[in-house]
């Protein structure tokens, strides 16, 4: 079994997409320096994340999805030295379920590693974040209730701090609970890194960071757009479209280069995340877990900066931004029409093809849509998992 397992659960939206791609990304070097990333890939950790919340559904995800939390166990008990688990579904787990999960990695020195940040900053980008995976709620009933299922992430259930170190912290145990703030905006990415690797005893220079990146934010009147878009659009409810099609593609890539300005949920709901992380700050300094950074990152000021409510972007901005991505989306097809053009096979001769539906449709219709598929993979940004 591993000495150590430092068991990255979240908070969604805390540098965890900035943390997993270093950690993937470097996972040999790593390997070398005695620590050990489990499983084949990245999505093994969010399948995990999905068995461990009791999720029965998770076979629908991939069919190698039901088993990969026994291989990410089973990984680390033939393992000598360190290992790190991170995803930040695991979150939402019950105090049940983080009990179980931590007993499956016994005898290993079991560590859990938090990273967290100012409420309400999280609150205002995990709404934009569940808006970029199909979401449709306004942000005035976004968190509107606590909810009771594991399953649920887009919830105070995984966001709020105070309620996710209080299920998963082991009693008597505060030394190896670690909470890692991030830094006010303005502070370089690498902080975060620096912090996660020294906890994890790796040199934070002897890996490449330059792969890291921060999920990047919509603008106002874009996340308004995106949101009415998401209202009208039919399908794309399995994870890997809504990661590929909506999150990465249409948002991501198309909507997020616009800029935008940055916004504030309602006065009630900014009080609420000061709250919020006023009790998790209290919890953390009376359980005495072991704190890598600032404290007062946590904390909501007093004074804020004035900012829009998404309530207040009209239909001429909407209107504008839909315009503008009308005009994107049709260069992008032109550009897929021409590269499909000039990957198509030569049209069969009638009189050559067998009249029957089977070879009609292999000729005409799974082909090209095939070819669509491939070129799309090649011509598109690397897709990111849905959230």
């Amino acid at each position: 079994m591993a000495r150590r397992v430092f068991f990255h659960i979240g908070l969604p939206k805390t540098g965890t997409s900035y943390l997993q791609t270093i950690l993937w990304g470097n996972r040999e070097t790593l390997r070398r320096a005695g620590v050990l990333l489990p499983g084949v890939e990245r999505r093994d950790h969010l399948w995990a994340s999905c068995v461990v919340r009791g999720d029965e559904h998770t076979s629908r995800r991939n069919t190698l999805a039901p088993s990969s939390w026994d291989r990410v166990v089973s990984e680390i008990a033939g393992w000598g030295h360190d290992a790190v688990i991170s995803h930040e579904f695991f979150a939402s787990a019950s105090a049940a379920q983080a009990a179980a999960a931590l007993d499956r990695l016994a005898p290993a020195d079991v560590h859990v590693v938090v990273t967290a940040r100012d409420t309400l900053d999280l609150f205002t980008s995990s709404w934009q974040e569940s808006v970029k995976n199909k979401g449709t709620v306004p942000i005035d009933r976004y968190c509107s209730s606590i909810s009771a299922d594991p399953l649920e992430v887009w919830d105070w259930r995984a966001l709020d701090l105070g309620l996710v170190l209080e299920r998963w912290a082991v009693a008597d145990r505060a030394d190896r609970v670690h909470v890692l703030p991030l830094a006010r905006s303005g502070s370089a990415p690498e902080e975060l890194w620096e912090r996660f690797a020294t906890l994890v005893g790796v040199e934070p220079h002897s890996v490449d960071v330059s792969q890291g990146f921060a999920n990047p934010s919509l603008g106002l009147a874009e996340t308004e757009t995106l949101r009415r878009i998401n209202a009208r659009l039919g399908g794309f409810d399995r994870p890997f479209d809504r990661g590929v099609w909506i999150r990465t593609y249409l948002a991501d890539e198309r909507l997020v280069p616009r800029g935008g300005e940055r916004f504030w949920p309602s006065p009630a709901q900014v009080a609420d995340c000061r709250r919020r992380g006023e009790r998790a700050v209290a919890l953390i300094r009376e359980r005495g877990f072991d704190v890598r950074g600032s404290l007062d990152d946590l904390l909501t000021p007093q004074s804020l900066p004035a900012r829009r409510h998404p309530d207040s972007v009209t239909e001429n901005e909407v209107a504008e931004v839909a315009l503008d991505l009308v005009g994107t989306l049709l260069a992008d097809i032109r550009q897929l029409t021409r590269e499909l053009a000039e990957h198509r096979t030569p049209t069969p001769d009638p009189a050559d093809t067998p009249d029957t539906p089977d070879s009609a449709d292999s000729a005409d219709s799974a082909g090209p849509r095939r070819r669509v598929i491939r070129l799309m993979r090649h011509s598109l940004p690397r897709p990111r998992p849905a959230r």
